[in-house]
């Protein structure tokens, strides 16, 4: 009788053992597992924090720092009257070594400018001769239309398409020389277009209806002459 009841507790007990041994395996190994991962942790930090540098050495971030000292060289004080604005755009085309040994030597590139020329008058230009009154009439000189600037936009200016000899990278003033040539065909385009006369017409508009609320009714322009 004692041996039928001693067999199941044997049994019992070899389970109890088994579940015991096998969580004792299981946590030798998680041991060593943390222990490798603690291990390994700092080379992997390293190796990232070198990898940093060599990123940052190979491609560094450009710094850009002010001089803290300002020199203003004049403040002038203008009286300008805009009357215009022109937006123009204008393709240039900039070659140079075009001859036979132009695919190699050669460099060709196509610039599309965009710019702004705004013209009108110089307030500061009128005197008390250019304005006076006969029989009831104002009569006003106004000074001639000029430029006042004349912009080539950088922002939206761009080049094209570019095309270098096999044996060339290029010349690095061409696309400088394309930028001067779009800013001056730019103001060019404006002046054969009338900007200054537009402007002209648009000053007088302008300081006829200032005048007539000043309560001048008959307002005359003169030519301002050459």
């Amino acid at each position: 009788m004692s041996n039928q009841t001693s067999s199941p507790l044997r049994t019992i007990f070899a389970i109890i053992v088994v579940i015991l041994l096998f969580f004792a395996v299981w946590y030798g190994i998680s041991s060593i597992n943390q222990s490798i991962s603690s291990a390994l942790n700092p080379l992997q930090y390293a190796n990232d924090a070198l990898s940093t540098q060599v990123s940052e050495l190979l491609h560094p971030t450009p710094t850009v720092i002010p001089d803290p000292v300002t020199i203003i060289h004049e403040v002038q004080a203008v009286a300008r009257l805009e009357t215009v604005h022109y937006t123009v755009e204008k393709v240039v085309t900039a070659e140079e070594n075009q001859g036979v040994l132009s695919p190699l030597f050669g460099d060709r590139l196509l610039f599309v400018g965009h710019g702004y020329v705004t013209a009108g008058i110089d307030m500061q230009k009128i005197s008390e001769d250019d304005l006076w009154l006969q029989d009831g009439v104002l009569y006003v000189r106004l000074p001639a239309a000029e430029i006042f600037d004349a912009t080539l936009n950088n922002d939206q200016s761009y080049v094209y398409d570019r095309d270098t000899g096999l044996l060339t990278h290029g010349n690095d003033q061409l696309e400088t020389l394309a930028r001067q040539v779009a800013q001056e065909q730019i103001l060019q385009a404006a002046l054969d277009d009338g900007i200054l006369q537009q402007a002209q017409v648009n000053a007088q508009s302008y300081m006829r209806w200032f005048f007539e609320a000043l309560g001048y009714e008959n307002v005359i322009f003169v030519d301002p002459g050459p």
